[in-house]
């Protein structure tokens, strides 16, 4: 079964599905795994063939007194054919956390692999997969939420259409399948235009709301791909929030495979 997911993501990211047609699908199906599952194929084949990219972002912690912290980080993303994106992450603001590097391989099967660079102790230490709830870097984010997203790592339940700010979405339910999750189960807003998330609620391992991300100010690149500039992550547990804002993307900037090893994490300056 999960080969045949594999390869149905592959020919619709192939093919360039279209909005309309992948629409259309969606509306034959009458099962819910299927039609969910549908949805998720869509988002996955709109965001594919991008190649590399680098971006700016500025993150910003929230306590629930309403302090805040900022931090400033460089990412790069490369696209792997046949598994999931690889990422680098440095921070160069502010001091306490200046050359911090984090390094991840997500993966279509199985763990994904992470890496943490830490300057003061010069070493590299590797996120566990029973550590991948924790929180990243002291934000809202967890490990895992850092991955990108592979179809096949989840089961799907389409639940309704719905509407965000005047734009027809999809809400879809989303169940991890890889283990050490920190969730039970997602839920997912998606946008029936470009197929673009605008909300993700998660859910605890006990079920109770955890946290919700809203995703706005979206900027089209390429002609073809979007990128959400504010991230907005609450937890609504603590009271804590995290506010990302992305900046100065680029793409096809020339990054290969030799710029995400493990040996890239000590010298990413």
């Amino acid at each position: 079964m999960k080969k045949f997911l594999i390869l149905a993501s592959l020919f619709l990211a192939s093919v360039g599905v279209s909005a309309d047609d992948a629409n259309k699908r969606i509306a034959e199906i009458s099962d819910a795994k299927e039609k969910g599952l549908a949805v998720a194929k869509a988002m996955k084949a709109h965001n594919t063939g991008w190649g590399d990219s680098e971006a700016k972002m500025t993150m910003i912690l929230r306590d629930k007194s309403g302090n805040e912290t900022d931090r400033k980080v460089r990412v790069k993303s490369l696209e792997v054919e046949g598994d999931g994106d690889k990422g680098l992450s440095v921070f160069d603001e502010p001091r306490d956390v200046e050359g911090t590097a984090f390094l991840t391989y997500s993966h279509i099967e199985g763990n994904d692999d992470q890496w943490l660079y830490l300057p003061a102790l010069k070493r590299v230490k590797r996120i566990s997969s029973s550590n991948k709830s924790g929180p990243w870097m002291g934000s809202e984010f967890a490990y895992e939420d850092l991955s990108s997203f592979e179809v096949e790592k989840y089961d799907y339940k389409f639940l309704r259409e719905d509407e965000i700010d005047g734009e027809k979405v999809y809400v879809v339910e989303s169940y991890p399948t890889y283990d050490n999750s920190g969730y039970s189960k997602t839920i997912t807003w998606v946008d029936q235009e470009h197929f673009r998330v605008h909300r993700i609620e998660f859910f605890d391992q006990k079920g109770d709301a955890l946290k919700t991300m809203e995703v706005s100010d979206f900027k089209q690149y390429l002609d073809k791909y979007w990128r959400g500039h504010k991230q907005v992550m609450t937890n609504h547990q603590t009271g804590k929030s995290t506010v990302v804002k992305w900046s100065d993307y680029q793409f096809n900037t020339g990054l290969d495979e030799d710029d995400f090893n493990k040996s890239s994490l000590k010298r990413a300056r």
